[in-house]
Order: structure tokens, then sequence, then C-alpha cells
């Protein structure tokens, strides 16, 4: 039971039911996360519009979404870690281990994803005061300064996401409850 209104296309302000009907028509259902946010269609638009802006970023889509399934294991989003793990599987093809790493807060088999996943915790650890050595790891796994800002970029959208389905307690839907994930004590 989510602690606030989760809205449905009939029941969501005027302003946040173009965003409904949108991932509506894209998904074939309306994520939980949106029919929380639409009860601040501001919130909603925000999150609308940077998702696409980091649809933009020079980082791959399984780049982008291991940034997101570590800002999110990070913060405690089982919504998002069900959601990001989805996305990371079927339209990201990243490899189940990877995926797997990810979920558990493990060590990613494949350097150079490590060093994006490395970073990215570094950067929600410290709130951007990312160490000299961090950046330099980054850095040499082959990612220029544009990358480590679109990562800060990705966490930002996360924390969003994250904070908003932890303080609502919005309930999984049932498109994704395969991938249902547990953070652990």
């Amino acid at each position: 039971m989510s602690r606030v209104t989760l809205h449905t296309l009939q029941s969501a302000p005027e302003a946040a039911r173009p965003f409904l009907e949108n991932a509506q028509k894209n998904s074939g259902f309306i994520p939980n996360l949106l029919g929380v946010l639409a009860n601040a269609p501001a919130a909603l638009e925000t999150y609308v519009t940077v998702s696409a802006l980091n649809g933009k970023a020079e980082l791959s889509l399984a780049e982008r979404e291991v940034v997101q399934l570590v800002a999110a294991t990070n913060h405690g989003c089982d919504f998002c870690v069900a959601g990001h793990t989805a996305v990371a599987l079927n339209k990201a093809k990243l490899p189940q281990e990877v995926v797997d790493a990810l979920r558990a807060r493990g060590e990613l088999p494949q350097e150079k994803l490590e060093a994006l996943a490395a970073f990215t915790r570094e950067v929600i650890a410290t709130r951007g005061n990312v160490s000299d050595a961090g950046y330099s790891a980054l850095r040499e796994a082959g990612y220029g300064e544009g990358h480590a800002l679109e990562v800060i970029l990705g966490v930002s959208l996360a924390t969003l996401c994250n904070f908003a389905n932890v303080f609502a307690q919005t309930p999984l839907n049932d498109e994704l409850s395969k991938y249902r994930w547990q953070p652990s004590a």
C-alpha cells in the first residue's frame, strides 16, 4: 500500500495526465512511480524531462543502467532496483552476472563497468566530493570529463525516483514482480 495516493489516468491531476497517458502508450502500463509522482505534476514532469535528457548522454544505455542500479541499491529503493533490473537485462542486454553483482552491491566482473560503478558509489557517498584517486580510476578506465558529469546527472535522476519511492512506499507493479529485490540487512 502506498503512503500517498497512487494515481491512475482517471484520478490524476490534469497536468499529470499527459505524462501518464504517454507511459501507458509506451509501456502498456503505468509504473507506480509515475502514479506516485502524479501527486506533484512538477515532480512528474521533472522526472520525465530529466529521464529524456539522461537518455541523450554519451554513456551507453548499459552504462546508464549501471549508474541507476548502483544508486537504487545504495538508496534502498526496491521499486527502482526492480525496474532497472528489467531494463538492464531486457533492453541494455547487460549480462546476468553483471546485474546480479549490481543487485548484491558487489564488484562487477567487467573492469570498465566496475570503474563506473565505483565512481558512482563514491559520488553518492561523498555527495560529489570524489577523491582524485577515484576520478583518476574512472579516467583510466576510458571515461572522460563529460562522462563523470553524466554520472552525476544519472545520480540526480535516481535520487528523485529513489527518494520518492522510498518515501511513498511505492508498491511494485505486477509487471515488475519477477525482478523484485530486497535490500540485504
